[in-house]
């Protein structure tokens, strides 16, 4: 140790000073939102013109947080509608991620709705009821092939909570499906149905299948 502290010394360098580690880089809620996105939709980029403007205007609409950035605040909603592989998830993926690159502090839940009712069915130990507020009062919610799963009336009455209460008190949701109006008010009722129709703007996508398309 003499030695190292004389070498140190001889150097001009004080050997009673510690190197400061450097320090961690921030991590962006871009990134921590990539660590949440299913793999496939980590870097999706919103790219529908009805999308890439509800982005924007979302952003706008946040009010400032104690730090500058905008939150979330009340918005309007999109129903995202297309025939399977026509890119819904990816373009609702993309728009929370262009929410985030726009620096929107942003707490957002993402689920399909087969998830959400293995989620929400009643077993021992598990506050449901808890985990549907959670989802109800999430300042943005994608909620992704709604209508897909196997409908009673239980999911029925679920889903209509759901989206009642994002009705009611206007809190943005991204939904896709691959239901047209007809079939979606057959499938998830008549009040469902109702409220989609005055809360959200309609994004129609075509194309063929991509996923096929890939494959080929």
């Amino acid at each position: 140790m003499n030695r190292l502290e004389a070498i140190l010394t001889a150097r001009g360098v004080d050997p009673n000073t510690t190197t400061a580690a450097p320090p961690d880089e921030p991590v962006t809620a871009l990134e921590m939102a990539d660590a949440r996105i299913p793999a496939r939709y980590r870097g999706a980029l919103a790219d529908h013109p009805q999308i890439t403007a509800w982005a924007e205007q979302i952003a706008r609409a946040g009010r400032p947080g104690p730090a500058g950035a905008p939150g979330i605040s009340e918005g309007g909603s999109l129903l995202i509608v297309g025939p399977t592989g026509t890119g819904k998830t990816h373009q609702a993926y993309g728009a929370v991620r262009a929410l985030l690159a726009r620096g929107v502090r942003l707490r957002w839940e993402a689920t399909t709705s087969a998830d959400l009712h293995a989620r929400l069915r009643p077993r021992t130990g598990q506050d449901t009821e808890r985990e549907l507020q959670t989802l109800a009062r999430c300042p943005l919610l994608l909620l992704d092939d709604l209508g897909a799963a196997k409908t009673s009336e239980w999911t029925e009455e679920l889903t209509y909570r759901l989206i009642n209460h994002r009705y009611e008190h206007l809190l943005p949701t991204l939904i896709t499906t691959n239901l047209p109006t007809t079939e979606l008010r057959t499938t998830l009722g008549d009040r469902v149905a109702s409220r989609l129709a005055e809360m959200t703007e309609r994004v129609i996508l075509t194309g063929p299948d991509r996923r096929r398309h890939t494959r080929t």
